[in-house]
């Protein structure tokens, strides 16, 4: 299945993607894809509703309707950093012997085609494709690998944005450089695992105003989705609704040379294959 959110920003109606290719809108049988639909068997209970072809709900025109990130706010946006070979060596790091882990402000997520903004002070604004994982049940001290694939909801397209001073350059932690506002596009869909049959061998790119920058594939994690969820319960609790960005291979722009970064008015566009394609425009904050 495919699942999204459409309508104005703290507006949104859930949706999913009909066998025919319409958007339908769901929000007469069930509610927002937050926190509680996921605890509450919310998935399974739409799957249960398209298998038995009962969705006979209104169309909605994505046309002209905003698309927002398919989950309502998550509890927590949990970060791997240098998760793939090529993407460390580019940042002059070995590869990790074990997840480097982060927080990301949930604040930060936003729609896949909706504006990001450069922070004041900004000069070192960059890009990162990265594949999410959406959490479907309480993760804690999962056992093996595959209680952690169990667990997930769906996979989306999620740009992980960051800004490289803030970020290395400033003291203390990474966070301050990922968790500006609005730097984490999610979507357009969440697709569940049933239509991703192998997680470790999707294709993602990103192109800046045409060029490609990234083109990689998941296969080339270092560690695994399954092993970062079970990783992750060993130190935090996991819930539904919960977003893991797993990583981004290489071609950011703190690993060009020259480096390169997002100026007023760049277009950036990204997807994972079978996950959806998203368009930002970056503008300047005022």
């Amino acid at each position: 299945m495919r699942l999204l959110r459409v309508g104005p920003a703290g507006a949104e109606r859930p949706a999913i993607v009909g066998p025919l290719g319409h958007t339908l809108d769901l929000s007469a049988v069930t509610e927002d894809f937050g926190a509680e639909f996921f605890s509450t068997g919310g998935v399974d209970r739409i799957a249960r509703l398209t298998r038995a072809d009962k969705l006979r709900l209104p169309q909605l025109d994505v046309g002209v309707l905003r698309v927002g990130s398919p989950i309502a706010r998550p509890c927590k946006v949990v970060c791997i950093g240098l998760n793939y070979a090529d993407h460390a060596a580019e940042s002059g790091q070995p590869p990790p012997e074990e997840p480097i882990v982060f927080l990301k402000d949930p604040c930060t997520v936003v729609g896949p085609n909706d504006v990001v903004l450069i922070p004041r002070g900004s000069v070192k604004t960059d890009w990162e494709v990265e594949l999410g994982v959406v959490i479907g049940a309480t993760c804690r001290y999962l056992e093996d690998e595959a209680q952690a694939s169990a667990a997930i909801a769906g996979y989306v397209v999620s740009h992980d944005v960051s800004e490289r001073e803030f970020q290395l350059e400033r003291g203390g932690q990474w966070d301050k450089g990922k968790s500006c506002e609005t730097f984490n596009p999610v979507g357009p869909w969440l697709v569940t695992p049933d239509e991703v049959q192998r997680s470790d061998g999707l294709h993602l790119w990103l192109d800046v105003n045409g060029r490609r920058m990234q083109d990689g594939s998941t296969k080339s994690l270092i560690f695994s989705v399954p092993f970062v969820i079970r990783y992750l319960s060993q130190f935090m609790v996991l819930h539904p609704g919960d977003l893991i960005n797993t990583g981004t291979p290489a071609g950011v722009g703190l690993g060009r040379s020259p480096t390169q970064y997002l100026r007023n008015g760049d277009v950036v566009e990204l997807g994972i294959d079978g996950l959806g394609t998203q368009r930002q425009v970056f503008r300047r904050a005022d």
